[in-house]
């Protein structure tokens, strides 16, 4: 039974790798969209080995492919090839959203590019992802999230501690942001060409996201404001916003302001420290952020998560456990919300996580499994007319593999 949701008919290739391209068509997808996904024959999207490459979580199922690639068709497609030309002049003109992260220069050369993109299909919107920008001395670097999004921004020089030199972040959070931005771009031109009837040609960066990310940072120094050091959790610069750790060795952030103060001394069974001259205001406490941080420490270093869990809620005191990976995967929470949802299809793996866009009261497409590399090359070929002589010929040229279903990683 298919289940009919905002996009579907809406057709999209997604001729993009690894990873943020990829997962912004699969937002797509979750909404009713028809993906088609094309690779490179060999070893396909490299995205399809991230689950084996350390540092990520070893398990028998390719859970990355699946979470970037659920719900597609997949094709492989040599785009070197001159035969290949035909092939990708039909699906483009099939297609009403082409999603691509070729460099620039690259795409060109590969008919990815917007100008003979859309020469072929006039309303397409054409979606593309870069590193660093469409323009500037950096236009054409490489970049990864970990480069891009995390090192050119400022964001990971920002997220550590003082005396701490900087670290590897997760990897690929970036890209999943960037997803988002992509797909934003893409449903904003959507609605462009429903009011106009023209195509767009419209994307973002991982250097533009990140920046986005860090964006309070990088306005204050817009501002020239003076930057605070680096986070000192025994000297914070405010230590009502600061990690702590309980007597059963769980920590949690605390998130409190100056009107959460009467509310916090009442759960930590200390109302006296109201009338402590110390902590009168925010100046004081940002004047004394030592002396409170290092009270704050021992009081909640004193009892078990349990009891402040339940102390801060009946204070309404913002706080929040700091989960591991593991630990959030099993939290209740995110069943609760469709955040975690079942997955069709996939030895050893029977949830993934869902996109986070949600229309309420319009479902989503139930997550399948993301296809194997070129299985269903020979139906999108029958669909762009193309006859059993023709793919034959597409074959012996090297356009398409020789047969089609499991090559490589799946």
């Amino acid at each position: 039974m298919t289940t009919e949701s905002v996009f579907t008919g809406l057709k999209v290739l997604d001729a993009s790798s690894f990873i943020a391209g990829p997962a912004a068509a699969t937002v797509l997808s979750d909404f009713g969209a028809d993906v088609i996904k094309i690779e490179p024959p060999g070893a396909g999207d490299p995205q399809r080995r991230l689950s084996s490459v350390p540092p990520s979580p070893q398990a028998a199922a390719n859970y990355s492919w699946h979470l970037a690639n659920r719900n597609k068709r997949g094709m492989v497609l040599d785009l070197k090839t001159p035969a290949a030309v035909e092939v990708l002049k039909r699906l483009v003109e099939w297609a009403d959203v082409v999603i691509t992260n070729f460099p620039h220069g690259t795409r060109e050369k590969l008919h990815l590019g917007y100008e003979e993109v859309s020469g072929w299909n006039p309303r397409v919107v054409y979606a593309d992802l870069t590193g660093f920008g469409d323009t500037g001395p950096d236009a054409r670097q490489p970049g990864f999230d970990l480069t891009a999004f995390w090192s050119r921004s400022g964001l990971l020089a920002s997220t550590r501690d003082a005396g701490a030199p900087p670290t590897v972040p997760v990897w690929g959070s970036g890209d999943y942001t960037t997803a988002i931005a992509i797909y934003a771009a893409i449903t904003t031109a959507l609605y462009h060409r429903e009011r106009t009837g023209q195509g767009a040609d419209v994307g973002t960066s991982l250097l533009a996201t990140g920046v986005w990310a860090t964006g309070t940072l990088v306005a204050g120094a817009l501002a020239d404001g003076t930057p605070f050091e680096l986070h000192d959790r025994k000297a914070p610069a405010n230590p009502l916003i600061n990690p702590y750790r309980t007597a059963d060795d769980e920590w949690f952030m605390l998130v409190a302001s100056p009107p959460h103060w009467p509310g916090l001394t009442r759960a930590l069974g200390r109302p006296e420290l109201l009338e402590d001259p110390r902590f009168a205001g925010i100046e004081g406490v940002i004047e004394n952020a030592a002396a409170l941080s290092e009270l704050l420490d021992a009081e909640f270093r004193a009892r078990p998560f349990a009891h402040w869990k339940d102390a801060l809620g009946r204070e309404r005191v913002t706080y929040s456990l700091i989960q591991t990976p593991e630990e959030a995967a099993q939290d209740p929470q995110l069943r609760a919300n469709d955040i975690v949802v079942p997955l069709e299809g996939v030895s050893g793996l029977t949830e993934t996580i869902s996109s986070p866009v949600n229309l309420r009261g319009v479902p989503k497409v139930p997550a399948k499994r993301a296809p194997d590399l070129g299985e269903h090359n020979d139906e999108i070929l029958a669909e762009l007319g193309f006859g059993p002589a023709e793919i034959a010929e597409l074959r012996a040229r090297g356009a398409v593999p020789g047969t089609t279903g499991t090559e490589g990683p799946q």
